[in-house]
């Protein structure tokens, strides 16, 4: 018997720390290799963290709430022998999921390595193929994972199939956020300073108050941590300009209403987003410059022109502001848009969105509508020269052929780095994309 250490491992994407948010074992517990043993949130992902030993855990040496280095020994297992784990890193981008740390045993050698998508798989006793974030996604929606449709690599159960199973039997036909608690912001607890190998009863952090009570010390980390980061650069290096239309936006309202009833829609879910998002779409491939972004190079300043659109969709979570985006959008018919907003809601009410999702945006919607908004002024995403702000629908008073009649009306704001481009550019995309909301028939080429 020896007692092993398992350091906190390196994420990828460049994050150097990560906190551990809860743990799934306690001392004494039994593990096999790749049970998960703790959720771990970075800057951009919340990540569950495989067991890399079979054996019985001996100690937590990190509590809850605290953030650590790479490198730090957050656990410690007794195994029958001594042998040094081989951890990889499954980002699964295309399974649109969060991002998994996948434990390989007690190998030969001490090297890490990444796996192929087949020697990634974590098979079952049922010989099911399927990563554990899959599993607990089936096991979330009540999905039997032998009954799955697997289309992924060597008979790998991908997201998708999952998501896809469960669409089959109505579990998503009315997707929701869930409720905010009545607390509308989650007080983080705050680091201490607690000795390190606490082996039985390690104590969370908790937040620093003041002696009356009257305030309240919520430690800057995690997502909140990287989007007050992001937000300062974008608002301090672009010049931010927004402009905005009120709109009719009728005829969208009936189009979403077509759509609901149609039995080609019956299990996604359809909102005037996928309108909206079909509109921007269109809108930038007639305003190229939009879809651009200010470049910093050696040999100076350049303006990189994308000629594909990585749709961003901001969305807050309980974990915070999340900008995911959807790959090549511009290459999605209306339904498949659809189904790719409805997985990118899913996997953000989750907390799952992995970093893969949320690199490489080209232009970024804002639905501040859900939440009572008309219009705002939205920060730019670093990395992007637009982003559209989509006010609430709601019926008001509009002239219509001289008379006045309800219609549903909203209003459209887009905020634009005027170093890529100017007013009447943005101008004419915004026209554009209230003219599509306006009238959706534009989007039948």
């Amino acid at each position: 018997m020896s007692t092993q250490n398992f350091n906190l491992p390196d994420v990828g994407e460049g994050l150097t720390e990560a906190e551990v948010v809860a743990w799934k074992v306690a001392p004494g517990d039994t593990v096999a290799i790749n049970d998960v043993i703790c959720e771990i949130e970075t800057a951009k992902s919340l990540v569950e963290l495989p067991s890399p030993h079979a054996g019985v855990v001996d100690e937590l040496l990190v509590a809850e709430g605290t953030t650590v280095e790479v490198g730090t020994p957050i656990i410690s297992f007794v195994t029958a022998a001594a042998a040094a784990p081989v951890v990889a890193v499954a980002p699964a981008p295309e399974e649109g999921g969060g991002s998994v740390l996948v434990g390989y045993g007690t190998g030969g050698g001490a090297t890490s390595r990444r796996k192929r998508p087949a020697e990634r798989a974590v098979r079952s006793s049922v010989g099911v193929i399927a990563k554990p974030p899959i599993r607990k996604l089936a096991r979330d929606l009540g999905v039997d994972l032998t009954a799955v449709a697997a289309t992924g690599a060597d008979g790998e159960v991908t997201r998708d199939d999952v998501v896809k199973h469960a669409s089959q039997t109505s579990v998503f036909r009315n997707i929701e956020t869930p409720e905010w608690g009545e607390v509308r912001e989650e007080t983080v607890p705050a680091p201490q300073s607690a000795p390190v190998g606490l082996a039985r009863g390690l104590a969370p952090a908790t937040a620093g108050t003041s002696d009356d009570g009257r305030t309240e010390s919520i430690p800057v980390k995690g997502v909140r941590k990287a989007t007050s980061s992001a937000m300062v650069q974008s608002a301090y290096s672009a010049p931010h300009v927004t402009v905005w239309k009120e709109i009719d936006a009728s005829r969208t309202m009936e189009l979403v209403k077509r759509l609901k009833a149609s039995p080609d829609y019956a299990d996604i879910r359809v909102s005037p987003l996928l309108i909206m998002a079909r509109a921007v779409i269109w809108a930038a491939r007639r305003t190229p410059m939009v879809n651009a972004a200010w470049i910093e190079t050696d040999a100076g300043a350049e303006i990189s022109v994308r000629h594909y659109v990585n749709l961003g969709i901001a969305a807050a979570t309980p974990r915070g502001l999340l900008v995911p985006n959807i790959k090549d959008a511009q290459d999605l018919g209306m339904k498949d848009l659809a189904r790719a907003l409805n997985r990118l809601t899913l996997t953000a009410r989750e907390g799952k969105t992995s970093p893969a999702d949320q690199q490489g945006g080209t232009i970024t919607i804002t639905n501040i509508g859900v939440f009572g908004m008309d219009a705002g002024t939205p920060i730019i995403n670093p990395g992007e020269a637009g982003i559209v702000a989509m006010g609430t629908i709601s019926q008001k008073p509009w002239v219509v052929d001289g008379e006045v009649r309800p219609r549903w009306v909203t209003t459209v704001a887009g905020s634009f780095d005027h170093r890529v481009i100017d007013g009447d550019g943005m101008s004419r995309f915004i026209a554009d994309v209230a003219s599509v909301l306006e009238e959706p028939a534009l989007l039948v080429d």
